[in-house]
């Protein structure tokens, strides 16, 4: 049976096999602030999602990270869907989130009715990288 739950202290060891980029001071943050989830199927916890907030007040996912033998089986979408619910009926009137161009997360989104509205190039900065690809959707 699919779920999603906060993230917790006691998720710490879990969410770090697969959360490579996380300071554990933030996770402590995404745990108080009920910013991380974890996504289950049955008891098994197969995968974790984050989010900050964008100019202090549009909700913008950072992270949706599954094991990769649950991928392609639809709880990514559930998740999803999950989180922009919970941000609609906290007041959240749209989302964010944002993939790399050369990811194919970004035919995931497109797919749950995300729209490209811009980018971000981070060349030239400790940050390296392709082009990042911001993504919103109105709830």
């Amino acid at each position: 049976m699919f779920q999603v739950r906060y993230v917790s202290e006691e998720d710490k060891s879990f969410w770090f096999t697969l959360d490579k980029h996380l300071k554990e001071s933030e996770f402590e943050l995404k745990v108080r602030d009920k910013r991380g989830y974890v996504i289950y199927d049955g008891d098994e916890p197969i995968g974790i999602m984050r989010y900050n907030l964008f100019l202090d007040n549009i909700p913008f996912l950072t992270l949706i990270y599954l094991r990769e033998s649950f991928c392609g089986k639809g709880f990514g979408r559930k998740a999803m869907l999950f989180w922009e619910n919970e941000m609609s009926e906290l007041g959240y009137k749209m989302v964010m989130t944002s993939t790399q161009v050369d990811e194919q997360a970004q035919h995931f989104y497109r797919k749950l009715e995300y729209r490209d509205k811009g980018g971000l190039f981070l060349d030239n900065t400790p940050f390296e990288q392709p082009q990042e690809m911001l993504m919103v959707k109105i709830l």
